[in-house]
């Protein structure tokens, strides 16, 4: 049998230079997934193709066809990730009892990373654009995004309520509250194009400000 200079067998050698182990459909699936979500932002849902989007992403349409169908899929799993994402954050972060307002300004650092992302924000001035066009997209970013992001905060809050280290009367329209004290401006602003979307040290900043004022309101 033929040695190589490594002392591996020629056999073995040619084996292994063969061609290289597939990417996990996981794995394909979240690059797709974040393509996807730059090219509606940058191109708008009219202008964004599946072909575009297997572009962006490095992989062949047939691969994209493959594990999703459709652009109107495609564009509801982009939310439905996110949103999922920060779900699992939420309740990773659940308070303990013992610091009711730094659990309060960490979950709104994960509604904030979500909601004030430059890319989701691009998506929303896209649905802004086109959504008389395509009435399916506003109903799906309402129904996947908007909804859903305040039902969790809403069932976050209701908990901290039982435990007793919060009084509400609604924690629906109290999440509702947060999420416009958090995010109003600022994505008002990068919507209009008078300022960038938050880093991190201002998000941080800004959720803390946030968090105090809900908790301890305006009195003196």
């Amino acid at each position: 049998m033929a040695i190589t200079k490594t002392g591996i067998p020629v056999s073995e050698e040619r084996r292994g230079r063969g061609r290289p182990q597939a990417r996990p459909d996981e794995e394909t699936r979240t690059v797709i997934l974040d393509a996807a979500r730059q090219e509606f932002a940058a191109s708008g849902y009219a202008a964004t193709s599946m072909e575009s989007v297997a572009r962006r992403a490095g992989v062949s349409t047939k691969t994209l066809y493959r594990l999703i169908p459709n652009k109107g899929t495609l564009f509801e799993e982009i939310l439905t990730d996110g949103i999922d994402r920060f779900v699992s954050r939420i309740r990773l972060r659940a308070c303990d009892g013992s610091d009711i307002e730094g659990a309060l300004r960490e979950a709104m650092i994960a509604v904030g990373e979500l909601i004030l992302d430059g890319a989701v924000i691009g998506l929303l001035r896209m649905i802004v654009a086109e959504g008389d066009k395509f009435p399916e997209i506003s109903d799906t970013f309402y129904n996947k995004a908007i909804k859903r992001s305040e039902s969790t905060l809403a069932n976050w809050l209701k908990v901290q309520a039982e435990r007793g280290l919060i009084a509400i009367d609604n924690p629906t329209e109290a999440a509702g509250m947060l999420l416009g004290m958090l995010a109003f401006q600022p994505q008002r602003a990068v919507m209009f194009a008078h300022a960038p979307a938050p880093g991190r040290k201002e998000l941080e900043r800004r959720a803390e400000a946030v968090a105090k004022l809900f908790l301890r309101g305006c009195a003196r």
